[in-house]
């Protein structure tokens, strides 16, 4: 096995959530008065947790407590609507019993508000992370590797025996700066020219090359 460990992104790696991130956020937008965002808008401003999507999707110049009110808004509405039409893609299960099935250890490291985390992880994948840890008041959020660092000390696994599975250019810096070799899925919130200009190296395009990757003796 090449990888005793492998952590995982959430958003748009693991789970599709795109279609509850934008309705969440347009009710915000609605809410405190504001022109509402495309699906396709907010799948360009996710990624680097909940306050800087907010902050992507008011109107440039928008007052600081307009935000924290939006910020406010969304929050009230993701908690009770975060799995309205969120969705495993397609072969993610599989994948992760396969791995643990192999005795691979398996993690979730998210910008998402950890609330999130903990309530997807546990609806979509019961007993398939070994940890999962989101945005957390006083953690830097990815891509610093905080988090990624936690999880490595919680579980007491080496660097270069871990890879980092996400589908961002967060992604990517955060396996960097956490010393971990990274893939990159092709069916997330970014295309695969984004990713590789934002300095990709190895892809996946199905979770089953995933899974081939990390048993490679």
């Amino acid at each position: 096995m090449k990888y005793k460990l492998v952590v995982f992104d959430l958003d748009g790696t693991i789970l599709n959530t795109l279609e509850d991130l934008a309705d969440s956020t347009n009710y915000a937008l609605r809410q405190n008065g504001l022109p509402e965002r495309s699906i396709e808008q907010v799948r360009c401003f996710v990624g680097n947790g909940i306050r800087k999507l907010m902050e992507r999707a008011v109107p440039e110049g928008t007052e600081e407590a307009v935000i924290r009110c939006v910020h406010e808004s969304f929050t009230a509405h993701y908690k009770v609507h975060c799995a309205d039409k969120t969705k495993a893609y397609d072969g993610v299960l599989e994948l992760l019993r396969a791995l643990r099935d192999a005795g691979c250890m398996t993690a979730v490291v998210s910008n998402k508000a950890d609330y999130g985390v903990q309530t997807l992880c546990q609806d979509y994948f019961p007993g398939l992370f070994d940890f999962a840890v989101g945005e957390r008041e006083g953690i830097r959020r990815k891509p610093n590797p905080d988090s990624v660092n936690e999880v490595l000390e919680k579980l007491k696994v080496r660097r270069e025996d871990a890879v980092y599975i996400g589908d961002s250019d967060v992604d990517i810096q955060t396996a960097k700066n956490a010393g971990l070799d990274c893939i990159s899925v092709t069916w997330g919130f970014r295309g695969r020219e984004f990713l590789l200009q934002h300095g990709a190296v190895k892809f996946a395009e199905t979770p089953e090359e995933i899974y081939r990757e990390i048993l490679k003796s």
